[in-house]
């Protein structure tokens, strides 16, 4: 059986039906009703040759005859191009109001772009439940926010690639210079070329099983006997942090069972946990709650939102800082659980080096 593929028009105004359109099929019934090539290429505005030749190929491609072509004689459909013309007929009729309504569905998907007072903007950002909700409260007010979750490390890679207009990436408050954080971020961004944007405060601690049975208190502990932990991958903001904790606490790796095990978000690692095939994961608390699972805290981290200093005037960026500082997003995020904006200086465009001191300048001798 041959397959269908669908297509769709832009143009200022629809035509006269809400049918879906086939060239083949037109030819076929202008054919049928006008009982020649030359006169149906004249209803369709196309020329003879056109036509002529367009019904050739089908034939070609479809292996059949569509038309009888007897010289001197009317021109008729066969058998089969009638039979393809009963059935394009039938399916019209029966789908008449899908089609109808998914015509409007991709009008109104289309509309964004016909709208000046709307904006796209791309954001590739470490996995965080504050940005779910603030891309489906910004869509209200004609902001859409085109977020694809990936590794901190990934994400801010994109957007010196061009792939994104901004992306999102996390650290602990003033994060040491030899740590992990700054091994892995200092690379990638640039004072002078990048600007951060506080987005929020957030805790990370270990998620594990309601109520807590095994009695998880901390790292140490992950390296007991039998204990199960689920890791994230490498370049993810979350397994930076967990370097750093591991190393802060004198924990290789090694002694933890899982640290090799990996899934590709908070959202995973809760479930990996709620279904037994972990004991303990770290990541975000609104995970953990989600899930129905313990909690318990170990860092909190600022949620960082990071653009080409040359994109700050851009509208999409000035629509984004205008909701971050709206107060239903304030008061939104503070009902998420272990998120806060005030401490980050939620909506704030922030200076690199004061957020991230990594960088040593050389000062003139006196």
């Amino acid at each position: 059986m041959h397959k269908i593929e669908l297509s769709y028009l832009l143009s200022p105004r629809r035509g006269k039906d809400a049918l879906i359109r086939n060239p083949m099929m037109d030819m076929l019934h202008a054919v049928s009703e006008q009982g020649s090539i030359s006169k149906a290429a004249k209803v369709l505005a196309l020329s003879y040759r056109h036509v002529w030749g367009s019904l050739k190929d089908w034939e070609q491609a479809l292996g059949r005859g569509l038309i009888v072509w007897d010289k001197g004689q009317r021109a008729r459909l066969t058998e089969f191009g009638a039979k393809l013309l009963w059935a394009e007929r039938q399916a019209q009729a029966r789908l008449a109001p899908q089609i109808e309504a998914l015509t409007n569905d991709i009008e109104r998907a289309f509309s964004t772009a016909f709208d000046d007072s709307a904006h796209v903007l791309t954001l590739y950002a470490s996995h965080d439940a504050a940005l779910s909700a603030l891309r489906e409260q910004a869509s209200g007010h004609g902001l859409h926010l085109d977020i694809r979750f990936m590794g901190s490390v990934d994400a801010i890679a994109a957007l010196n690639t061009g792939r994104c207009v901004m992306a999102g990436f996390h650290t602990r408050d003033q994060p040491g210079r030899q740590s992990a954080a700054a091994q892995a971020y200092r690379s990638l961004l640039k004072p002078g070329l990048h600007k951060l944007i506080g987005f929020a405060h957030r805790r990370q601690g270990l998620m594990v099983a309601r109520h807590n049975p095994l009695h998880i208190t901390g790292l140490a502990d992950l390296a007991r006997p039998g204990l199960r932990y689920v890791n994230r991958a490498a370049g993810a903001g979350t397994r930076v942090l967990l370097d750093d904790l591991l190393l802060e606490a004198g924990l290789p790796p090694p002694a933890i069972a899982g640290y090799d095990l990996q899934e590709p978000s908070h959202t995973a690692v809760a479930q990996a946990v709620a279904s037994g095939a972990a004991d303990a994961g770290l990541g975000i608390e609104a995970a953990a709650r989600e899930k129905g699972l313990g909690f318990v805290p170990l860092a909190l981290e600022r949620y960082h939102l990071v653009c080409l200093k040359s994109e700050l005037p851009a509208p999409a960026v000035q629509a984004l800082l205008a909701e971050l500082q709206s107060g239903n997003w304030q008061a939104l995020l503070s009902r998420l659980p272990g998120f806060s904006g005030e401490a980050a200086q939620s909506c704030q465009v922030l200076s690199l080096r004061t957020v991230l001191p990594w960088w040593r300048y050389r000062t003139s001798k006196i």
